[in-house]
């Protein structure tokens, strides 16, 4: 069951993506290998901090919605009923990434 949630103020909702299992040479990694090697998370931001201006909803956080950021490996504060999407305050994004440039 997913639930409506609207960040306040200089917040995003992130939605993490999970890592592959496998190294670029094809090795799998167990689990606790990939999370000791991890700084920081590639996630995709679903939700954004907004306020009306007069009749049109208008995006406060200054992170486009649907775009790709990179967070540190413990900010945000995770959502108890889905443990991969955080709310993230917007200081705590160190980067916009575009994946199209890396594919």
């Amino acid at each position: 069951m997913y639930k409506k949630i609207n960040p306040l103020g200089m917040r995003v909702l992130v939605k993490i993506i999970p890592l592959s299992d496998r190294t670029s040479s094809g090795l799998y990694l167990p689990e606790g290998a990939k999370e000791s090697m991890q700084e920081s998370l590639l996630g995709v931001v679903i939700g954004v901090a907004t306020a009306y201006d007069g009749s049109q909803e208008a995006n406060i956080s200054g992170v486009p919605l649907n775009s790709y950021v990179l967070i540190p490996k413990n900010s945000g504060i995770r959502i108890p009923w889905d443990d991969s999407v955080r709310v993230v305050e917007v200081k705590d994004i160190l980067a916009l990434v575009d994946l199209e440039t890396y594919a």
